[in-house]
């Protein structure tokens, strides 16, 4: 990293569904000696069981890692930015969050929620924050799942680099949402003002087992 673009890189190992670990990164983003500009929440994972097939702590689990930990980080940020006047908090949601699509989509509805009002709140003190509202992105997520993707069209597929470049751009723009394609602005509307019956059908894609081989 500091060879080929002159920045130096350090990390700290933690598993965010442990809350010491969390804490421990809480405390790295609130270290004045070392500001932080800009803190992504990215990380997640889906269970594939309903909820009431699910053990309590296997929802407990991912409800820390995408609220849980999205929160705690961000509190721990947004004061040294906003002391700072500046930063930027960037929360990985999805349109799932539209969605009756169970705890996962509820997760993800609650990141969008915040984020317009964090937004709301702090811009015009310096500190942005976007969520970024996704849909089927090309990266390990549902293979990691072990989720089909056949049933998926084509057409619904981003690129990773792709929602990279427009999400940026709306963070650049100071936007609370960021919604990357035009394909997915559209099923984004959709998604809030359909019938829930034909929106709860389609939010079913990508969330099915593999079939037996």
């Amino acid at each position: 990293m500091t060879k080929e673009h002159g920045v130096e890189a350090s990390y700290v190992q933690a598993d965010l569904t442990i809350r010491a670990d969390v804490d421990r990164v809480a405390e790295r983003l609130a270290d004045p000696a070392n500001p932080v500009d800009v803190l992504v929440n990215n990380a997640g994972y889906g269970l594939m069981t309903k909820f009431a097939d699910s053990t309590i702590d296997d929802e407990q689990g991912n409800l820390d890692i995408l609220v849980g930990a999205p929160m705690r980080l961000s509190h721990a940020t947004i004061g040294p930015m906003l002391e700072r006047r500046r930063g930027r908090i960037i929360n990985i949601a999805s349109v799932a969050g539209y969605t009756p699509r169970g705890t996962y989509g509820a997760h993800k509805a609650w990141l969008i929620s915040f984020s317009r009002w964090a937004n709301l709140e702090y811009a015009h003190r310096g500190v942005t924050t976007t969520a970024v509202v996704a849909g089927f992105v090309r990266t390990e997520f549902h293979q990691r799942m072990d989720a089909r993707t056949d049933n998926i069209p084509g057409w619904m597929w981003l690129s990773a680099d792709r929602l990279v470049r427009e999400a940026l751009a709306d963070v650049d723009a100071g936007k609370a949402l960021s919604t990357p394609s035009k394909r997915y602005k559209v099923l984004s509307v959709l998604a809030r003002n359909a019938p829930q019956s034909i929106v709860a059908k389609a939010a079913r894609k990508g969330r099915e087992a593999k079939p037996d081989a």
